[in-house]
């Protein structure tokens, strides 16, 4: 049983104590007084509480006579045929996982119990508000979805790049994904957060405050899908052999380190390439350079949990790595890309409801909605219930039910019988107590209420802890973002309310953002429901602070011209092998060029096909007179101009100064100059440090 030492509430009983409203600020809490019109459900009953699931107990698991709940979510589940509602831009790969030792000590689960076991999976990354016809450096959520086909049954992680979400409440998720989506009026912005719908739902919604920080700060721009971390975001449960429950929360880590661009190299990728995501996936798995990524874990007690000053139950708080560290048990590898993208990538259905024996859910309120809505979609989107048969769906284990017939239905199953208990088939399938899935025996009992745990409340101090772990220039990007996002909105009332939640989070966040707005003195006071609290901050957030030192996965774009010297070229080549980094060469045009002995070198792409914003950093080896020419010519100035604003580290020639000259380009940290090998050698080194970023305040500021 889940109990609380400073607020005794628990999924047995109620905090005297706990609000019986949502969590809201009065006066942001619109009710049915103000407007006129009652909220009702599709047959016209009057809703009561459009705010909260119906639960045992303001902690207990969500009830499946919920029917306010269900008609919403099946409703909005069905909205979109057949493309995903959410998650529609997606890419995927094949692979396995392999636990490094057994985990017997914390779950039974077969497949985290055995190191020779290479268990097959397929995963899948996606954009969560745009089209499946948007582009693929979107700000937004990344979603990062594992299916683990275990020798007990297919296993679902589902979680996204982010570890916390915007609602603490499932009931609302129709809500918050019709205010991010397009305006359904004019049928735009795509893919885009900024916008007026969304940001009167968020400014309405102070759960989502800790959420905002993560979307605006550079995790929600990620330089690629290979370079981005995972989380499972809800508190789940391991069960090991003897029954014993703990809590966990799940983790990716990317081995090559995480990664992201910054918004105006964002901007001009998908300009340039929209497809740059699901073609970086591709081509990395295609070359063999094979992405990869650790599972870890965070295992706590029941003590531990009742220890936090918040509820491991909502989903809009995480658990900082320096309070439970991580546990590194297993690595992922994709190394197979799908044969058929609309059979596998786009048929791939993902289900939190499958579970294997060691593994399961907890009373978190988001999840508990989950449950019921991912298996419900899936019926309109994939054509009735048989879409487990699909070959991307099914288990790789044996699978033997008496569910039959329905639409799309593949199979031919045989005999007499299909019912069980049954006494006229003695080989029919029987449920198997010993073997079978079995939910963790937590008591229950509890009033059927509409209501958040008073537990929940506390809405500003985790994202004030996110903020002040960022890094400088992370932080000036987060501003950044703020200051273009609510450049967007229309509605004054709207950016005023957004400044007032800003003000409790960080007053330097505020003041940032009010001035590149020019919106000092416009904010309105918001009345939090907890007052927010400092807290350690924690450094491993920070994507800059934990920066792996590599350029493993990366890519070098290599501009040539007439007359270059060769040498320097294979020594870019055989440095970025031995790095294990792509080497792209770059000409004028596509046709190539001759160098210094004379010999035609092909070039993989045209100057005018090969902006720099895609490669994480940049050589030219050029003559004097051809850099000359180049510096009248604008994709030639634009490609050096943007790798310098970008912060990439640039190695060059002496013979193209004419071309840094035109381009912008100053001398200091990252402009390295090549003409031996050791010099490629320096060029190497500073590019593993990633981009300068002292660089960065003599070129923008936020707004």
């Amino acid at each position: 049983m889940i109990s609380r030492k400073n607020n005794p509430t628990s999924a047995g009983g109620e905090n005297p104590a706990a609000p019986k409203a949502p969590v809201l600020p009065a006066e942001l809490h619109q009710t049915t007084a103000d407007s006129g019109t009652s909220l009702t459900t599709n047959h016209g009953l009057v809703i009561a509480d459009n705010q909260n699931s119906l639960k045992a107990g303001g902690r207990g698991p969500t009830l499946l006579e919920d029917f306010v709940l269900r008609e919403k979510i099946t409703h909005f589940d069905h909205e979109r045929i057949p493309e995903r509602i959410v998650h529609a831009r997606g890419s995927g790969a094949h692979g396995y996982f392999q636990v490094y030792e057994p985990l017997g000590d914390i779950t039974k689960a077969a497949f985290l119990n055995d190191p020779k076991v290479k268990t097959e999976v397929f995963a899948r990354f996606s954009t969560v508000a745009g089209g499946a016809g948007s582009g693929d450096l979107a700000r937004d959520v990344r979603g990062f979805a594992v299916k683990f086909y275990t020798s007990e049954g297919n296993y679902d992680l589902i979680g996204n790049n982010i570890p916390v979400f915007f609602i603490q409440d499932a009931i609302k998720f129709p809500d918050l994904v019709h205010a991010v989506k397009m305006e359904p009026d004019r049928g735009f912005p795509q893919a885009a957060s900024a916008h007026d719908t969304f940001w009167d739902f968020a400014t309405l919604t102070p759960e989502s405050m800790h959420m905002l920080m993560w979307i605006m700060s550079d995790r929600a721009i990620p330089r690629s899908l290979r370079m981005i971390e995972g989380f499972g975001v809800h508190t789940f449960r391991l069960i090991d052999a003897s029954g014993t429950a703990r809590f966990v929360k799940f983790h990716w880590r990317p081995t090559i380190g995480a990664a992201s661009v910054l918004w105006d190299e964002a901007v001009k990728i998908n300009g340039a390439d929209p497809d740059f995501h699901r073609r970086d996936l591709w081509e990395a798995i295609d070359q063999g350079n094979f992405p990869e990524w650790e599972l870890a874990l965070q295992v706590f007690d029941q003590a531990t949990a009742d220890s936090l000053d918040f509820d491991v139950l909502d989903a809009t708080k995480l658990i900082p790595e320096e309070i439970i560290p991580l546990r590194v048990v297993g690595k992922m590898v994709l190394n197979r890309n799908p044969d058929n993208f609309f059979a596998e990538t786009e048929q791939v259905a993902f289900l939190p409801t499958n579970l294997v024996p060691g593994i399961d859910f907890s009373n978190d309120p988001l999840l508990q909605g989950r449950l019921f809505s991912y298996q419900d979609t899936q019926l309109s989107r994939l054509g009735g219930p048989n879409f487990h048969q699909i070959p991307i769906n099914a288990p790789r284990c044996p699978m033997h039910n008496f569910q039959r017939d329905g639409l799309r239905q593949m199979q031919v199953p045989k005999g007499r019988v299909n019912y069980e208990p049954n006494s006229l088939d003695g080989g029919a399938p029987r449920e198997n107590p010993s073997r079978g899935f079995t939910s963790h025996a937590e008591p229950m009992e509890g009033s059927k209420v509409r209501q958040r745990s008073a537990t929940f409340a506390d809405h500003y101090s985790q994202a004030r802890l996110f903020f002040r772990s960022m890094t400088l220039p992370e932080q000036t990007h987060i501003v950044g973002a703020f200051a273009f996002e609510l450049g967007k909105v229309e509605t004054h009332a709207i950016r005023q309310r957004m400044l007032g939640h800003l003000a409790l989070i960080d007053t330097s966040l505020h003041d940032q953002v009010a001035d590149a707005l020019g919106l000092k003195g416009h904010t309105d006071e918001i009345a939090p429901a907890l007052p927010p609290r400092d807290l350690a901050p924690s450094p491993a957030l920070s994507l800059i602070g934990k920066a792996v030192k590599t350029f493993a996965g990366r890519k070098v774009g290599v501009l040539v011209t007439d007359g270059f010297d060769p040498s320097l070229l294979t020594a870019l080549r055989s440095t970025a092998k031995t790095a294990k980094a792509g080497l792209v060469v770059i000409a004028p045009k596509v046709g190539g060029v001759q160098d210094a002995e004379g010999k035609h070198v092909p070039a993989d792409f045209a100057l005018s096909a090969a902006s720099s914003v895609f490669f994480d950093a940049v050589v030219i080896l050029a003559t004097s007179p051809a850099a000359t020419d180049l510096a009248t010519q604008a994709a030639a100035v634009d490609w050096v101009a943007n790798a310098f604003a970008h912060l990439k580290v640039i190695g060059h020639t002496a013979g193209a100064q004419p071309l840094l000259d035109r381009g912008g380009v100053r001398a200091g940290a990252g402009i390295v100059a090549l003409t031996e090998r050791k010099s490629v050698d320096t060029f190497f080194e500073a590019a593993k440090k990633g981009r300068i970023w002292d660089r960065e305040p003599s070129l923008r500021r936020p707004g």
